[in-house]
């Protein structure tokens, strides 16, 4: 007698296995997200350098302009459009490996990775990245005028200090995108 339940494809049972395991799910779409950010960053977006080069030259273009905001006699280098100057002279370098766009990656997959309504999704992700631009363009402002006025403790501030800012920042907002949700439930002992 043939059975009246019909018979699960493989991709429906990777699904169920998958929802009676978030933990699971979240690592695997985590791994994923991050596997092509290394995929379309090194092999494209990085090589082709255009999304960096702006991004660093919009930094510094939008920190000097704070510091300008603030009163203070600063710029961006004509020669060299990465380069925030104060008082004439060059003080902050934005290279690409400290315009924050591994940070916006990293915030956005964590967020599409963890378990949430898709329109939520819609807004906190812009919200998180503008909130991330913005403390970096207060870091390199903070930096231009630490350069300016305190040379002696740039590398320590630059390594470290903002370093510590920037993620625990990513660390708040994360934790604010799973407080809007249930957490994933524990692993099952049996």
């Amino acid at each position: 007698m043939p059975s009246s339940l019909p018979l699960d494809s493989p991709l429906d049972a990777g699904r169920q296995w998958l929802a009676a395991r978030p933990q699971m799910r979240f690592l695997l779409l985590a791994a994923g997200f991050y596997a092509l950010w290394v995929l379309g960053y090194e092999h494209g977006l990085e090589r082709a350098g255009h999304l960096d080069d702006a991004l660093s030259a919009n930094l510094a273009l939008v920190a000097a302009g704070l510091l300008r905001l603030l009163g203070m006699a600063a710029g961006t280098d004509p020669a060299g459009p990465t380069t925030v100057t104060m008082l004439g002279r060059a003080a902050v370098y934005v290279g690409n490996p400290c315009n924050g766009l591994v940070l916006y990656a990293l915030f956005a997959g964590f967020v599409l990775a963890y378990p949430g309504s898709g329109r939520r999704r819609l807004w906190f992700i812009p919200l998180g990245l503008a909130v991330i631009y913005a403390i970096n363009v207060l870091r390199i402002a903070l930096l231009a005028i630490n350069h300016t006025y305190w040379y002696h403790t740039v590398e320590f501030n630059h390594h470290y200090t903002f370093t510590f800012v920037a993620y625990g920042a990513i660390l708040v907002l994360w934790h604010q995108w799973v407080r809007g949700h249930s957490p994933l439930p524990a692993a099952a002992h049996g």
